[in-house]
């Protein structure tokens, strides 16, 4: 029996960590996956190794995050180092951030364990969803849907999926059968890759951080202190033949002193392009991750940015096929993260890569302020474009935080339900939320329909009274902690979306009636709230009681 349009899976083509994340995140919203990998087995390649902040925010809303930080070594500080006197020149310390997320921390983790985590989790919510040893050999789209055709290891098969998600890599397949080009260049320059076996704590003690970037004109290196193991990356000069194993331990040795008992584990050289592809969307069918564009992997903007791709698109696919949204939501996919990929983490890589060959003084993204560098380098500094007026950024600055504005990821704070401690985060995994800024002692109405797409939330340092018709719909706020980081004056509402940025801010009167949130959630998603059926009849005119 053929299979409705409408229940048909989306198809994932790729299951690198991108493609990984991106069907943990269609599970997370209840969307049909299905992620087809041409290969037997995953990767084993010595790749990316660190995972920033605003991945494990990501991580975490798509249930994925405890057995990576298992798996994984975590650290606060972020080293650069100055190699021809071996002296820090400075430090990013992400614990700066503690006003800002559950994970004030960034981790290394080698990409080939990495995925296996990710495999695990997967497997875990969606049990078949991963097919190994699918390759795409053709697709052909129709209105409703798309008609796959893989070779799989019982022969040729036809599949229908509801739309095609291509994270298969920078030499994307489904890239080049759209027939979308590529622009930008290919470095003359390889990366090095070598994973060491080597003391640095005890017996040879450098109290390097586990991340620290050697800057040097002549030449710069990038020392990783991995779970198991030390990982050592640098740029191989064009022509230049891989280096024998006792060439590379001797490099080493002249960035890192003379130590013993080195060893070289393993090895891996690949070449570095700057590229994006000349559009993102063909129909039914999406490019994410390197298959849309590729970063130099300086400061870890490779992976990390491609997982931005993941946070963006899957819940723009859900809020489609649930009927809540029409298919220009799914637009803002591209308008919001081209500009973040290709001007933000691209520039920043490339600037990266001249400030470590000393080059240039340094990086917009590297000023005087901790805390700016600090929310750059691990969270990311993303303020998408959410309203098309151009306005996006990659880059916090100051040594303090800043208020937050629209577009801007809204800060993972606690709060205080009728239940106990929550965090913001969380409660927009599923869906957008309002939050208002207010005062509960003054009988805020909060109007509007109940409704599994828009939560609204009155947050305030004054608890609701039980009898005041807002316990359910108060969040505590000891002190005006989450006020103050948002720097919003009073009687104002956050409208925060699923991937927790903001959607809009806007002034509300407390006693006026007008349903504010439900304009703003319009405006972000193109259709009106859609209300649950339980609760068609049945508006809260007026939550205080």
């Amino acid at each position: 029996m053929t299979v409705p349009p409408e229940d048909l899976p989306v198809a994932v083509i790729g299951a690198g960590p991108v493609g990984l994340t991106t069907a943990l995140g269609l599970a997370h919203y209840g969307v049909p996956v299905a992620v087809f990998e041409e290969d037997a087995d995953l990767s084993l390649d010595t790749k990316a190794g660190t995972v920033l902040t605003r991945t494990l925010e990501v991580l975490h809303r798509y249930g994925a995050l405890p057995g990576v930080l298992q798996a994984s070594l975590r650290l606060e500080e972020i080293g650069d180092i100055d190699r021809a006197t071996n002296t820090s020149a400075r430090s990013v310390r992400t614990g700066t951030l503690v006003d800002d997320t559950r994970f004030p921390f960034v981790i290394n983790i080698p990409q080939h364990e990495l995925e296996p985590v990710l495999r695990a989790a997967l497997d875990e919510r969606c049990p078949g969803a991963l097919r190994m040893n699918h390759r795409l050999t053709g697709f052909t789209q129709k209105d409703d849907h798309v008609e796959l055709r893989l070779d799989t290891p019982d022969g040729p098969r036809a599949v229908r999926a509801r739309y095609v998600l291509a994270c298969d890599g920078g030499r994307s397949q489904v890239r080049d059968r759209l027939g979308i080009a590529v622009s930008g260049r290919t470095l003359d320059e390889r990366y090095m890759l070598v994973d060491l076996k080597v003391d640095l704590d005890v017996a040879n003690p450098r109290d390097y951080p586990y991340l620290a970037y050697f800057g040097d004109p002549e030449e710069w290196m990038i020392l990783v202190r991995q779970p198991h193991c030390w990982r050592f990356l640098y740029p191989l000069a064009p022509d230049r033949p891989e280096p024998t194993r006792r060439e590379l331990a001797d490099k080493c040795r002249r960035f890192i002193g003379d130590v013993s008992g080195l060893e070289v584990i393993g090895t891996n050289v690949y070449t570095v392009h700057q590229r994006v592809a000349d559009r993102w969307r063909d129909g039914r069918m999406f490019l994410m991750g390197d298959a849309a564009h590729l970063i130099t992997p300086m400061w870890a903007l490779g992976l990390n940015t491609g997982v931005l791709d993941a946070s963006n698109l899957p819940w723009r696919l859900a809020w489609v096929l649930r009927g809540w949204a029409g298919e220009e939501l799914l637009d803002g996919y591209e308008s919001e993260q081209a500009p973040v990929a290709v001007q933000g983490a691209g520039q920043m890589a490339e600037a990266a890569r001249v400030y470590m060959a000393r080059r240039s003084n340094g990086v917009e993204a590297m000023g005087d302020g901790d805390w700016g560098n600090a929310f750059t380098r691990s969270l990311l500094g993303v303020r998408l474009d959410v309203d098309g007026t151009g306005d996006w950024s990659m880059v916090k600055s100051g040594p303090a935080p800043t208020a937050v504005r629209a577009g801007d990821r809204a800060p993972d704070l606690p709060l205080f339900g009728h239940e106990g401690m929550l965090f913001l985060h969380d409660l927009a995994a599923d869906g957008f939320v309002a939050l208002y800024f207010t005062d509960t002692r003054r009988g805020p109405r909060v109007v509007g329909p109940e409704s599994p797409a828009l939560r609204r939330f009155v947050v305030s340092r004054w608890d609701a009274p039980h009898d005041s018709g807002l316990r359910r719909r108060a969040l505590f706020d000891p002190g005006g902690r989450v006020e103050q980081r948002f720097g919003v004056p009073p009687d104002t509402v956050v409208l925060v979306r699923p991937d927790a940025h903001v959607a809009a801010i806007a002034p509300f009167a407390p006693h006026s009636g007008r349903d504010v949130a439900a304009e703003l959630y319009a405006r972000a998603v193109g259709r009106p709230i859609p209300v649950a059926p339980e609760h068609s009849r049945r508006e809260e005119a007026h939550v205080s009681g």
